[in-house]
């Protein structure tokens, strides 16, 4: 029977249940306004139900908490009270401390129980051996072996707590993945052909008409040195590199959207009421 507190059972449990919250409630003993603590937290089995109030008795005993059996306690939503039934300061002072790192196991929960015990119940426990009962134990052990403890229908005017499940769809945002995006150089071997010229002169010579024949002495003019002058050009080519915008790449992100379903069993409480053919009438203020 794994015990947890009610947050941790439901985390969501404020809006589950009906009614006030019950941590911080005053804790008073009944019949009277002599506060002895305050409820700290509850705890719950793994039903849900309600076995324990964790009340901090600082009023009695400074600083120390101990765990209140529900039906040790009647519950006055209306004052925003918890009433102890049946529990003596004495007994207070010998309940085993609760703390944080307390471990809520069966033999935690017996010495909770020894405190609270009445010598009726005991007695009433010691008869039950001799016709045949086996002794409470781990495995055959139910919280209907203490009724006094934890039947809360022993007091009235008793808040019952109903519970139900729910799924709560919540979205998360993780790194599913990285891109990276670089630049790298890549090379090649370009060739290009360029056409050039290139100036030459070409000497020919001829046979004339008039070869052979006799020129006057004043047609004649010889002499030494240049005759013409000729400037010769060529085309060099001239070849380089330049770099120029090949493309342009742009990035970004895109929203791919798409709808995840999924399927769970939900569980919720129910009232049964068991009246033996008396009349009773159910009132709701629910709409």
């Amino acid at each position: 029977m794994p015990l947890q507190k009610i947050s941790e059972f439901d985390a969501d449990y404020h809006n589950t249940i009906e009614g006030n919250d019950i941590k911080g409630m005053g804790v008073y003993v009944q019949g009277t306004d002599e506060k002895i603590g305050t409820v700290n937290d509850a705890v719950v089995d793994d039903q849900g139900e309600f076995r324990y109030l964790i009340v901090d008795i600082g009023f009695w005993i400074f600083g120390k908490k101990v765990l209140l059996p529900v039906g040790k306690s009647r519950i006055d939503s209306t004052a925003n009270r918890v009433y102890v039934v049946g529990i003596t300061r004495e007994q207070a002072e010998n309940l085993p401390e609760y703390q944080e790192h307390t471990t809520l196991d069966y033999d935690y929960e017996e010495q909770v129980r020894g405190g609270y015990r009445t010598p009726s119940v005991e007695s009433s426990a010691a008869l039950a051996l001799t016709v045949g009962r086996t002794t409470p134990s781990p495995d055959n052990y139910t919280y209907a072996d203490d009724a006094d403890l934890y039947d809360v229908n022993a007091h009235e005017d008793q808040t019952f707590k109903l519970y139900q499940e729910r799924l709560v769809a919540n979205k998360q945002r993780r790194k599913s993945g990285e891109v990276a995006i670089s630049k790298h150089v890549e090379t090649e071997t370009a060739r290009v052909a360029v056409p050039v010229e290139k100036e030459r002169v070409v000497i020919e010579r001829v046979t004339s008409q008039d070869t052979g024949k006799v020129v006057s002495a004043e047609a004649t003019d010889f002499g030494e040195g240049e005759v013409a002058h000729i400037d010769l050009y060529e085309e060099v080519a001239d070849i380089h590199k330049e770099a120029f915008l090949r493309e342009e790449v742009r990035v970004q992100k895109v929203v791919d959207k798409e709808t995840v379903e999924a399927q769970e069993t939900i569980r919720r409480e129910e009232l049964d009421v068991n009246t033996d053919g008396t009349r009773i009438e159910n009132k709701t203020d629910r709409g």
